[in-house]
């Protein structure tokens, strides 16, 4: 028997079809759960809010790097990136409820037999599971921070619906979120992970996860998108940049509350956040992954590229996925 996607039949559906098996197994007998995979209550797991740890490295986050927080006491270098840390977790936990509301949309118009069906319910299984491990951090952490920022914090419930409904443009937003926070993760556990040990399990369970979703969203929008109009296509290529570039920055800039809790001047958060060559090599390094997928969908022309390059999001390409930046380096 023939198996059916919304996007057609034969040898590449089949193809596809095993590609979302793979994963949805991967899902069953590779996963994790935050209450049985974390040792919350040990020793070595307690959160101490003067640990040396929290302290913001400068090659990974583009706050660190200024030269004004180098220069505060290490006590409030502590005190600021541990706010800062904490924040970025209560973001992460508010983009996977989006995330969900999102897909959840989308499979409901699904026919039946979907393959897609099943994989995106593991999905939103495993993101429920991210949001528990986040917020029970965030909650041992003991930092009483607001998450999102404030636009985005009111316009998230409205963002999930929407994407539901135009589910290419969703994809590629859930990219634009995933990508920013998994390229950050990695980049702490390869230089060390050096953080408290609360933080780098958590991380190492989200890096493990994501790696399923983000290879659903890539094969996802491979499939689709090829088989839009022209005109649609082209619509997918301006939003691809315009969509990593706004939610960078909605993810991982502070909300306004950071910085009048810190009295750090505007033309620190302004340098930081993303005006500096520093803090535009940490942006423009977040999407080396994504510009070879824009690249393989046929999404990058002179229009695009120029988009990319105007966001201060252009550069190399990843050679395979999660290539380090080895410029950074």
């Amino acid at each position: 028997m023939a198996l059916t996607t919304k996007s057609g039949t034969g040898t590449e559906a089949r193809e596809y079809a095993d590609v979302l098996h793979t994963l949805s197994e991967g899902s069953v007998y590779r996963r994790f759960d935050p209450y049985l995979d974390i040792p919350w209550d040990s020793p070595e797991f307690a959160i101490d809010p003067h640990d040396p740890r929290w302290v913001l490295q400068p090659d990974i986050d583009p706050l660190g790097a200024t030269q004004w927080y180098r220069d505060q006491p290490i006590e409030r270098q502590i005190e600021i990136g541990k706010w800062r840390i904490t924040n970025a977790i209560k973001v992460g936990a508010a983009f996977e409820s989006i995330l969900i509301r999102g897909m959840m949309q989308y499979i409901m118009k699904l026919p039946n037999g979907s393959p897609e069906f099943r994989y995106c319910l593991h999905e939103m299984t495993e993101e429920c599971n991210h949001i528990q491990m986040f917020q029970e951090l965030v909650n041992r952490i003991g930092v009483d921070v607001p998450g999102m920022r404030p636009f985005f914090r009111k316009l998230s419930p409205l963002i999930g619906v929407a994407g539901g409904y135009a589910w290419p443009i969703l994809f590629i937003g859930i990219l634009g979120g995933e990508e920013p926070i998994d390229h950050y993760q990695k980049a702490v556990i390869r230089n060390g992970a050096n953080l408290p040990p609360a933080v780098v399990r958590c991380m190492e369970i989200h890096i493990a996860e994501e790696a399923r979703h983000i290879s659903f969203a890539n094969e996802f929008l491979k499939r689709h998108i090829p088989r839009r109009s022209p005109m649609y296509q082209n619509l997918c290529g301006i939003a691809f940049p315009l969509a990593m570039r706004w939610l960078a920055g909605e993810i991982m800039a502070p909300p306004p509350e950071f910085a009048r809790t810190f009295d750090i001047p505007r033309e620190v958060i302004k340098e930081a956040f993303w005006r500096s060559p520093t803090a535009s090599k940490i942006l423009s390094g977040y999407f080396g992954d994504m510009r070879s997928l824009a690249d393989e969908l046929g999404l990058m022309n002179p229009v695009t590229k120029g988009l990319w390059k105007a966001l201060r999001i252009d550069g190399d390409h990843s050679r395979y996925r999660s290539e380090p930046d080895r410029r950074a380096a």
